[in-house]
């Protein structure tokens, strides 16, 4: 912004196209006029700023509605720290560019991934007279989220990354832990940063 100091001085009034327009209301003029004129180059550098990806992004703290009604995309069991089972589901977005064979993911597409501990089924072992099943316990390690947004999320492969409380929803906000989920998604740069394959198609009914 640039600084204006406006100078009243006494005297006739100024003239102009046959209409009177006295000193202090030209000076207020003045002012209202500069105080709206903005720095381009200021604003351009702003909103070409990229998100730091390790500082959590106001609109990823928000679970998308709807979410566990999306369609399956894939399952898998995790061994080792995670040692769970987990869901990755799709919306409309994201499950059209996956039957489509799609890449990169268009913009406004959403990936998420639900996790439970994987435990015996005592009903289902008596039903099949051994121990062999199991099945999807108490939820745990979070509920993830891919959003796809090329331009907003450049400096992080196209992707923002989030993570909520499996129980409470509350947004993880701590910055290496977010940070974290670009470097780990980097192996999978060639299918534009998404581990998960289709896994429906070739079933009966499915494409």
């Amino acid at each position: 912004m640039v600084a204006a100091r406006a100078i009243v001085t006494k005297g006739p009034p100024i003239r102009a196209m046959k209409h009177s327009i006295y000193p202090a209301a030209a000076a207020t003029l003045l002012i209202l006029s500069i105080a709206t004129i903005s720095n381009p180059a200021s604003a351009q550098a702003e909103d070409s700023k990229t998100p730091d990806p390790a500082t959590p992004d106001p609109e990823l703290t928000q679970i998308p509605e709807g979410y566990r009604d999306w369609k399956l995309i894939s399952v898998a069991r995790e061994e080792g720290k995670q040692d769970d089972i987990r869901a990755v589901l799709g919306n409309d977005i994201a499950i059209k560019a996956y039957r489509e064979g799609t890449l990169p993911f268009p913009d406004g597409a959403i990936i998420a991934r639900i996790a439970w501990a994987l435990v015996p089924s005592e009903e289902n072992n008596k039903a099949f007279g051994q121990a062999q099943s199991h099945v999807a316990g108490a939820p745990k390690n979070g509920v993830q989220f891919m959003f796809k947004d090329s331009r907003k999320y450049a400096a992080t492969g196209g992707w923002g990354y989030a993570q909520f409380g499996e129980a409470d929803g509350k947004p993880v906000v701590d910055k290496a832990k977010l940070a974290a989920c670009y470097t780990c998604h980097q192996p999978a740069a060639a299918h534009d940063f998404v581990f998960t394959r289709y896994s429906l198609g070739g079933l009966a009914g499915q494409k």
